[in-house]
């Protein structure tokens, strides 16, 4: 009876210590599942960041050259309307020098 009692607590020790490896398998399983997860949305998030800081480039680049087109608009009004007043004012502007120059007045 002593003997059968101490092989059936063999027979447990040996099924938990059974049961204890497969707990410790499914664990690394699960613990390396986890790892290549984690690597993977690792992996999604540098690609979306990539995605991101191109997609903000790109826009940065347009609203530059938006920028660069509008202030060269700005310009040429600018400079036109100086030619403009230039070439109205340029009469008078002429008739003002002869006088200084020539030290007479005009009538």
């Amino acid at each position: 009876m002593v003997d059968e009692t101490l092989k059936r607590l063999l027979d447990a020790e040996a099924k938990a210590e059974q049961v204890v490896a497969r707990a410790d398998e499914e664990r690394q399983a699960i613990v390396e599942q986890a790892r290549r997860d984690a690597g993977a949305a690792e992996q999604q998030h540098a690609a979306r960041m990539a995605e991101i800081h191109a997609s903000f480039l790109a826009q940065a680049e347009q609203r530059a050259q938006q920028t660069i087109a509008e202030l060269q608009r700005r310009h040429a009004e600018q400079a036109l309307a100086l030619r403009a007043s230039a070439e109205r004012n340029e009469p008078q502007a002429l008739a003002e020098a002869i006088v200084l120059l020539t030290g007479t007045s005009q009538p």
